[in-house]
């Protein structure tokens, strides 16, 4: 598995091309190798993106040794194509679009460093996908409040876990968005308390807070941990089993655990992720006469079809209609 940070490629030019874990196929030569590497280094700045590219190609690597194909110049298109068919017996359609997407790219980026002559992913179709209606879960307001008033309030952390989740209800932020925040990303603007999130690709995204929210944001900020630490992570992790705040960012993993945690406590029985929260936000504010262009400012989509897929206000009306059927 490739494993991609700045120092690797620093390694690489030390040790004249040759990095453990990334996969032979890729490194045939040492230009190869750095180009590759140079490759997930310097074109990839989301860690998260950089993460799924990586065990794309990874995956792909191991593909091509397991069917004996080790000449990076002899991949063809047919040898995509196989690979990508076989991957129907697995995975969904999405994540098959991603793995082309990887390797189209990458091997995008090798023709024009002049390792390969043509890009063998480049004429590859991948599989056609049409989607209605996201799959993210959505919670219903009552759940979502039963999970906030569940919270102790008593410690720091407590405090924390109700503003976070306040944020990304109250204000649609992605959960990646939301950990990226500094304490001198909560601020007053014209008498409102506003939020700075720092999305993907470097984008700042201003919202000013809901009344709620900014009471949270507040009870949480009286920490003694965050108090004149203006550069600081907003958003910390626990000091073992404490309850006081450490220095350190919480990452997507101790946020998904603690709304398992939220959610088991509030006896909430829907499977729920950090996304359910987007969600429910952007279903909630149509619900109650939002308005879709102002859904897809304040969620930051480039397309209001992208925000459309998260409103799931006519869930309950098929519901309503299938309970019409009197068996």
């Amino acid at each position: 598995m490739i494993t991609m940070v700045a120092s690797d490629l620093l390694t690489l030019t030390a040790a004249g091309g040759s990095v453990l874990g990334l996969p032979a196929l890729f490194r045939p030569t040492p230009a190869a190798a750095k180009r590759t590497l140079e490759f997930f280094a310097a074109q990839i700045r989301n860690p998260n993106t950089r993460k799924a590219y990586a065990r794309s190609v990874s995956e792909f690597a191991a593909w091509c040794e397991a069917h004996g194909l080790h000449d990076l110049g002899g991949i063809e298109p047919v040898h995509v194509a196989a690979y990508i068919e076989q991957l129907r017996l697995r995975l969904s359609m999405p994540s098959i679009k991603q793995q082309l997407a990887a390797l189209r790219v990458l091997f995008d980026w090798l023709v024009v460093g002049q390792v390969i002559p043509v890009n063998p992913a480049g004429s590859v179709r991948g599989p056609r996908h049409s989607v209605g209606k996201g799959k993210t879960p959505v919670l219903a307001a009552n759940e979502v409040r039963a999970m906030l008033d569940a919270i102790d309030l008593t410690t720091p952390i407590g405090l924390r876990d109700r503003a976070l989740i306040a944020l990304m209800v109250y204000t649609f932020a992605r959960v990646g968005a939301a950990l990226q925040m500094r304490v001198e990303d909560v601020y007053i603007q014209g008498r409102r308390t506003w939020v700075r999130l720092h999305e993907k690709g470097g984008k700042e995204h201003e919202m000013p807070c809901h009344h709620n929210l900014e009471e949270y944001l507040y009870a949480y900020l009286q920490q003694e941990a965050l108090q004149g630490d203006r550069k600081g992570w907003l958003f910390r992790s626990a000091k073992g089993r404490s309850g006081e705040l450490s220095e350190r960012p919480m990452s997507q993993s101790d946020v998904y655990r603690m709304i398992g945690r939220r959610a088991k406590a509030a006896n909430v029985a829907t499977k729920i992720g950090c996304h359910a929260f987007r969600a429910t936000g952007i279903t909630e504010y149509l619900r109650n006469g939002g308005r879709l262009e102002v859904a897809q400012q304040m969620a930051n989509h480039e397309s209001s079809r992208t925000t459309g897929l998260y409103d799931r206000r006519y869930d309950q009306v098929s519901l309503d209609e299938v309970e019409r059927i009197l068996i």
